[in-house]
């Protein structure tokens, strides 16, 4: 597994809803945990590794407490608004403000194909707004200010020439 930079295609459009919750699914989780902390990150979608899933993977705490996983997350309710520095994973060396509701509550299937409801604030609900935004198709620096996109344009326009040359 590893993880895709932008602006490769799966990182762009909605990922598949996951239908069965089996031994695989466990598998998948299980590596994308051990990218995500390879890469120092605090979350990590499917879509960011190459598979095409509605699940994601984060651990904003950095304890092993704290790890989440959500499959098929939706986010149905949000409250609030803050403006906080994102990078990403899929983006390296890019980093920028973001705005992003302070409070979310999110609906999703966990490893046991449970129905489940998480509330989050602050630092959490950034992180689970970022991801499922991945789910979704949307980068962060869709959401950046422009200023923060104007200063981060060289190193996109890099990100996109060094994609290019690899399908080539």
């Amino acid at each position: 597994m590893m993880i895709l930079h932008y602006p490769h295609p799966l990182l762009l459009r909605r990922t598949q809803d996951v239908d069965e919750i089996g031994d695989h699914v466990l598998e998948i989780v299980r590596g994308m945990f051990e990218v995500m902390y390879k890469s120092e990150g605090i979350g990590l979608a499917a879509n960011q590794v190459g598979l095409d899933m509605r699940l994601f993977v984060a651990n904003p705490s950095n304890d092993p407490e704290g790890e989440i996983v959500m499959i098929n997350p939706e986010i149905v309710a949000h409250d609030g608004r803050q403006v906080g520095d994102e990078g990403c994973l899929s983006f390296p060396e890019i980093y920028g403000k973001v705005t992003r509701s302070s409070a979310v509550e999110v609906e999703y299937y966990d490893l046991d194909g449970k129905l489940c409801k998480m509330e989050a604030a602050d630092l959490p609900a950034r992180v689970l707004q970022h991801e499922i935004d991945h789910l979704d198709g949307v980068v962060f620096i869709s959401k950046m200010s422009p200023g923060d996109r104007t200063v981060n344009s060289r190193r996109l326009k890099e990100l996109e020439n060094k994609f290019l040359r690899s399908k080539k």
